[in-house]
């Protein structure tokens, strides 16, 4: 891979939860909590709490769908699907991931915790998911044997990629290269023409 450097994980210095909360959540409660436009997240206990996206984000994620559909479509890979979600992640966990692959979703699926792990979990970096994103989510999909979790960095204009039982992240700003399982060829996403499309220069 063209440009690809290697990041190392840095510390943890805070964890973005419900402010002030030391309850041990649950994924029942979770999913109990009101549907007021947040996104509510659980990993290993912790609430996690953020906004709804801005336009800026929806649109990255909107041109990424673009990229990646016809290519699973394709090769039969599965479906592309984006939050809201409430995947379980083969545990406790309540996950919204902002765009992931699932292979092959139950048929005529009515709960999340039916679905299989993804095989890819995508977040789009905004200020208040950043850490979270980068540390807490990142442990817990690694964890979960997700194949490959990106991290698309829209101000640094690069991609993180991490898979299970990595210590630091593969960084890539120029030719991004995918080869799943069960692909005869791998999908090749020009990084700096994505980011032209989101931005818009």
């Amino acid at each position: 891979m063209s440009n690809a450097e290697l990041r190392p994980a840095a510390e943890e210095s805070h964890i973005m939860a419900m402010p002030g909360s030391t309850t041990v959540w649950t994924r029942e409660m979770v999913l109990a909590l009101p549907d007021d436009g947040n996104r509510y997240e659980l990993f290993d206990g912790e609430l996690l709490v953020t906004p709804s996206p801005g336009p800026l984000h929806q649109w990255a994620l909107s041109c990424l769908w673009g990229l990646l559909a016809p290519y699973i479509d394709r090769h039969a890979l599965g479906f592309v699907m984006t939050s809201p979600a409430d995947l379980h992640l083969g545990g406790k966990q309540s996950s919204q991931p902002d765009l992931f692959v699932t292979r092959h979703p139950p048929p005529h699926p009515t709960d999340w915790s039916l679905f299989p792990n993804p095989l890819l979990v995508v977040e789009v970096l905004s200020p208040s998911t950043a850490h979270a994103d980068r540390f807490r989510k990142r442990r817990v999909f690694q964890r979960a044997g997700i194949a490959e979790y990106w991290i698309v960095d829209l101000d640094g204009r690069n991609v993180e990629r991490w898979k299970p039982g990595d210590e630091r992240a593969e960084s890539c700003d120029e030719i991004f290269v995918w080869h799943p399982e069960g692909a005869a060829d791998p999908l090749e996403i020009d990084l700096p023409a994505f980011f032209r499309q989101v931005h818009g220069t």
